[in-house]
């Protein structure tokens, strides 16, 4: 049984005056544990949109969306029930999940279970940061304080606390820098591979999601255009569509030419 699983999701954003707009046009996908799924696909595309009917954000017009077999429930005023709550999500601005008011010992052990959180809740947050590669001085410090690559460890960190089965990764990397994205992407799927959880990785970068995923799902104008092992995707892409992503990723060649001009430059005499 697959641990998440979107089957012919459809989501309508219905507009006064205007008409509607089909963000998720139909779209089935499973995740296995262990498994790092790629979507990729330009910006409007449904991404994010899929995102948080699979988290269950916000509910889909048609479809559900199932995590270990069972409904995903909608969010509302009430906490998340915890069958529920194996099922967490890495945003793509860790200052903005993160409360710059809490410290971030607090924040980490709100997802902690109950019986850990009790029984020794300092150990319990200064596992949660070693996972991440941060130390325990982390604890009594708040989110403006850290980089922004440690304030994404931290969002990690925090929806580790519950011991989750699966990670929904919306852009996790778009705000850092080139080194830091290295890192966190790095560190997501080490974390995939030793707990044995699924991961969803969302990203607009087809040669990142070829680099760490599975499987991946190219998604155009609301539904899924193809689907594959991603090694396999990328040497023989069958869409169109895949083929203009994998055409657009910047090459480096050892020629020297300037923007607009067709031909390398030679050496000067």
């Amino acid at each position: 049984m697959s641990v998440l699983e979107l089957q012919d999701v459809r989501v309508v954003h219905k507009r006064a005056g205007a008409p509607p707009v089909i963000a998720v046009d139909g779209v089935s996908l499973q995740l296995e544990a262990g498994e790092v799924l790629g979507l990729v696909g330009e910006s409007g595309c449904g991404k994010s949109s899929l995102a948080r009917v699979a988290m269950g954000i916000d509910a889909p017009t048609e479809g559900r969306a199932l995590f270990e077999g069972q409904e995903v429930p909608t969010l509302g005023m009430r906490r998340r029930r915890g069958s529920a709550l194996g099922l967490q999500m890495v945003f793509q601005n860790p200052y903005a999940s993160l409360s710059p008011r809490r410290t971030v010992a607090s924040q980490l052990l709100d997802g902690v279970p109950r019986s850990a959180r009790e029984r020794a809740p300092r150990h319990e947050a200064e596992r949660l940061l070693d996972l991440v590669g941060l130390d325990a001085t982390a604890l009594g410090k708040y989110p403006h304080q850290f980089s922004g690559g440690q304030r994404q460890r931290l969002a990690i960190a925090r929806a580790l606390a519950s011991r989750p089965r699966v990670i929904v990764a919306d852009e996790p990397v778009t705000a850092l820098d080139a080194f830091s994205a290295a890192q966190i992407v790095t560190l997501l799927t080490e974390l995939v591979r030793e707990l044995g959880m699924g991961m969803l990785f969302i990203s607009h970068d087809l040669s990142l999601v070829r680099a760490i995923a599975d499987r991946t799902a190219v998604m155009y104008a609301g539904k899924i255009v193809e689907e594959g092992a991603s090694e396999a995707l990328w040497e023989h892409p069958a869409h169109e569509y895949t083929r203009t992503l994998i055409s657009a990723i910047p090459e480096i060649t050892p020629e020297k030419q300037l923007p607009g001009q067709p031909e390398p430059i030679g050496e000067l005499a």
